[in-house]
């Protein structure tokens, strides 16, 4: 029992010392930096805490929560017996604060860095404790002031809300199971750097996809599948709107023709704010043209196109990263993209701050 063995290992760090519990009264600030994929220096600014969950049965926007993907069912049940076995949270779930100006009170500033590390993206890791509590006030009363988009974490969202409604069925008095570890970062361009999940296709068998995809989309061919190709082709997809497609024969520009089949039918399943989102495009207007194939995600393009070469994916299909003001539209709007839609880099290392619910 996996669920087991992580519940001891945890108990185990505390008897020897290595899990320290903190003080309750301080938060957390996060600083990432990294170089974007302009070859930028950038830095995300976040603060670590407890987020409280919304009321038991209440849409989550109603606590001022508002998740903007939709999930999968499989992910949330590994993750309750994770919450069931160790009654705590190991990793944050990442939250968009609509509070403008929140960056600057999340600079450490002179504050030092009691933890620091660099993982195998490159990318800097600090943490830094926040005590003084007028500091501490004025960062709890920022977030508050406005609702939190789910940039990453909606799986273990719900499943902590499912959590918290079992203990309240069984009759227990749980305030630690009534929130869920988040780090907060302001949704604002400066502090994102959000990158697309694109599809790879499996079980095509002798498909011409190029020919099915033709329905909805003009097909330009882009060249051979180079490194060198990929990159020119995403400027491409970026310049005039389109997808991209890794095949067999090559690459590949989906331009959306404006009198595609699926038109009615994207205007039905999607609410206008996220209709012309890529992973939306997809599903619509390539999944049901290979009904039996299988798909799978990946967000590097270079990776992608590699699978595709040697064999290991029958083709894949390129999507544009969304933009923040997408986000921010489909957020206030109470629209859902599609699972899989956005892809938040860098991200929180897990193990930097762990929350008991016990505690």
């Amino acid at each position: 029992d996996r669920y087991r063995v992580a519940a001891e290992c945890l108990d185990e760090w505390r008897r020897d010392g290595a899990l320290v519990l903190d003080n309750p009264a301080r938060f957390y600030l996060y600083e990432m930096e990294f170089d974007d994929e302009d070859g930028r220096t950038r830095r995300t600014h976040g603060v670590i805490g407890a987020l409280a969950l919304p009321p038991r049965g209440a849409d989550p926007a109603a606590g001022g929560v508002l998740p903007h993907e939709r999930t999968l069912t499989t992910a949330k049940t590994d993750r309750l017996s994770l919450l069931r076995a160790t009654r705590a949270n190991f990793d944050p779930i990442w939250g968009l604060s609509l509070t403008e100006g929140l960056s600057s009170l999340l600079a450490p500033g002179e504050l030092p860095a009691i933890s620091r590390c660099v993982d195998h993206d490159d990318v800097t890791h600090r943490l830094f404790p926040l005590t003084d509590p007028s500091r501490v006030q004025a960062v709890s009363e920022a977030v508050a002031a406005a609702p939190v988009v789910l940039a990453d974490g909606h799986h273990r969202f719900e499943t902590a809300c499912a959590y918290r409604d079992e203990r309240i069925q069984a009759g227990a008095d749980d305030p630690g199971a009534a929130r869920i570890m988040t780090f907060v970062a302001e949704l604002a361009d400066d502090e994102l750097s959000v990158r697309p999940i694109h599809r790879l296709i499996h079980g095509l068998g002798r498909a011409d996809l190029r020919g099915v995809l033709a329905r909805n989309f003009s097909v330009e061919d882009a060249g051979p599948n180079t490194p060198e190709a990929i990159a020119a082709l995403r400027v491409r997809m970026r310049d005039s709107g389109a997808l991209g497609l890794v095949d067999p024969a090559g690459l590949a520009l989906l331009r959306p023709r404006p009198d595609a089949a699926d038109g009615d039918e994207r205007a039905t399943i999607a609410p206008d704010v996220v209709r012309d989102v890529d992973s939306t495009r997809f599903d619509v207007s390539v999944r049901p043209v290979v009904p039996d194939a299988t798909v799978t995600f990946r967000s590097d393009a270079a990776a992608v196109a590699a699978l595709v070469d040697k064999g290991a994916a029958d083709a894949a299909v390129l999507l544009r990263p969304v933009t923040v003001a997408q986000i921010r539209a489909a957020a206030f709007a109470g629209a859902r993209m599609p699972e899989k839609t956005t892809f938040f880099f860098p991200k929180p290392r897990t193990g930097m701050v762990f929350r008991s619910l016990d505690e």
